[in-house]
């Protein structure tokens, strides 16, 4: 992971993340979390976890047979100088091999050492991807 990822914006800590999400890189998943162990991760259908143990072994059993294929899509972004919330859809491959899509909320906030997340909570949503529509989107 360079250094522009790890201190640069919101969204390029975002890509990062998909992109160590797409190697099964755990150390690099990790380095993008922000140091305060009161960080938290809620995977589809488990349970809350915090702090930086609990969460890299959920995604150390996650990723242990290889790397997950997420396409992020259908952004929705707020932010101000020191967070920033974004809203993801996840388009996946069900074990059924049918189109499915997951829905994702992703809080990063500003630290010293660049933009890092706090939160991801993600949820299982019925039926195929949904098309992006900006006329819907609000800034």
């Amino acid at each position: 992971m360079s250094k522009k990822q790890l201190n640069g914006s919101a969204s390029e800590v975002e890509a990062a993340f998909y992109d160590a999400l797409n190697r099964a890189d755990v150390d690099a998943l990790m380095a993008l979390w922000a140091d305060d162990e009161e960080i938290a991760c809620v995977h589809p259908g488990g349970p809350r976890l915090v702090g930086h143990r609990a969460i890299r072994e959920s995604w150390s059993i996650i990723l242990e047979h290889g790397g997950l294929h997420i396409m992020p899509a259908v952004l929705h972004e707020t932010h101000n100088l020191m967070s920033s919330i974004h809203s993801v859809v996840e388009g996946v491959t069900a074990a059924t091999g049918e189109p499915a899509h997951l829905v994702a909320s992703n809080v990063y906030i500003k630290t010293p050492k660049g933009w890092r997340i706090v939160l991801r909570h993600v949820s299982v949503a019925p039926g195929p991807v949904p098309v992006d529509n900006p006329a819907q989107v609000l800034h």
